[in-house]
C-alpha cells in the first residue's frame, strides 16, 4: 500500500491529500530516508512523522485493506514515539491554554498593551531629556 494511503487509512491524517502534502514537505520518512507518496509500505517498516512539532515514530504491524476505525488502529501500528515528545506536546498545549481558550482569535487591544509593557525596556534610562533634544536640533541646524 502507498504510504500516503496508509497514513490516511490508519487515521494519522484526515485526508489523503493532506498526507501527500506532508510527504512532499519531507515530514515523513521510512527509516532514515525521506519518501515520496508512491513509496510502498511493508510490514515491519518504522515510519517517522513530524506533526504538530512532535516527532512521531510508528511501526507497521499489518497493512489494512482500507480506512479503519479508530479502535482498530492498534492492531495495525505500534506507537514507538518517545515519552519526551508527548511531554513536549503537553507542555505546549498547557502554555497556550492558560491564557486564551481555543478559538478566541487575535489579541485584543488590552492584550497587545500588556505584551508591549512586558517587552518594553525602561524608558527612563533611554529617554532623551530636553537638553538632549536641544543639542540634537542644534547639530542638525548647523549641517
Amino acid at each position: 500500500m502507498r504510504i500516503d494511503k496508509f497514513l490516511w487509512s490508519i487515521r494519522f491524517y484526515k485526508t489523503r491529500n493532506i498526507a501527500a502534502e506532508e510527504i512532499k514537505k519531507n515530514r515523513v520518512s521510512i527509516g532514515e530516508n525521506t519518501v515520496k507518496s508512491s513509496k510502498e509500505v511493508k510490514e515491519g517498516d518504522i515510519i517517522k512523522i513530524r506533526k504538530n512539532q512532535i516527532d512521531f515514530k510508528i511501526k507497521v504491524l499489518q497493512i489494512p485493506k482500507s480506512r479503519i476505525g479508530a479502535k482498530l488502529v492498534a492492531l495495525h501500528v505500534a506507537d514507538m514515539t518517545e515519552k519526551e515528545q508527548y511531554e513536549l506536546l503537553k507542555l505546549r498545549k498547557m502554555s497556550q491554554d492558560y491564557y486564551r481558550t481555543k478559538g478566541e482569535g487575535r489579541p485584543t487591544k488590552k492584550d497587545r498593551r500588556d505584551m508591549d509593557d512586558f517587552l518594553e525596556t525602561d524608558h527612563d534610562e533611554t529617554s532623551m531629556t530636553e537638553d538632549d533634544w536641544d543639542s540634537f536640533f542644534k547639530d542638525v541646524a548647523e549641517e
